[in-house]
């Protein structure tokens, strides 16, 4: 049987440790949407329609990942997607916690299931606002980029 899992969240474009989430969970599941918020509160450096396209770039030579945009509850899009689990990452112990409880409620609220990954050691301290701030300011970030085309 197929398994799909949606794998949501704002990912600007230099993803920092999602790519070896994405890696590892083609391992054990046929297909992986990566949903891109386009209604968020969060800072980002890009509009949501260059996110998108940056992240279908990056992606775009793995057939079994489909990228779209969505603006609803997660939990909504993964029944409106007919997806088996929700994929989830974390670059360190410490976000871990937040991430175990978010899926305890998407467990209870809307039944359904929450498969939670830790990206690769090297990118346990690398923070996605720290980056921001670093391109912000023109940096070479070139060495903490895990994915770019």
């Amino acid at each position: 049987m197929k398994q799909k899992a949606l794998f949501s969240g704002t990912f600007d474009p230099f993803t920092v440790g999602h790519h070896s989430i994405i890696k590892r969970a083609l391992c054990f599941t046929d297909e992986i949407v990566i949903a891109i918020g386009v209604n968020t509160g969060k800072k980002t450096l890009y509009s949501p329609e260059e996110r998108l396209e940056a992240i279908k770039r990056i992606y775009s030579d793995e057939k079994r990942i489909r990228v779209i945009s969505y603006d609803m509850l997660t939990t909504d899009l993964a029944k409106e997607l007919h997806v088996d689990f929700l994929l989830r990452g974390v670059r360190n112990l410490n976000d871990f916690e937040y991430e175990r409880t978010l899926a305890d409620i998407n467990r209870k609220l809307a039944n359904m299931e929450t498969v939670i990954l830790i990206s690769e050691p090297e990118y346990e301290h690398v923070s996605s606002s720290l980056v921001r701030e670093l391109i912000h300011y023109k940096k070479d970030i070139t060495n903490l980029i895990p994915v770019t085309k």
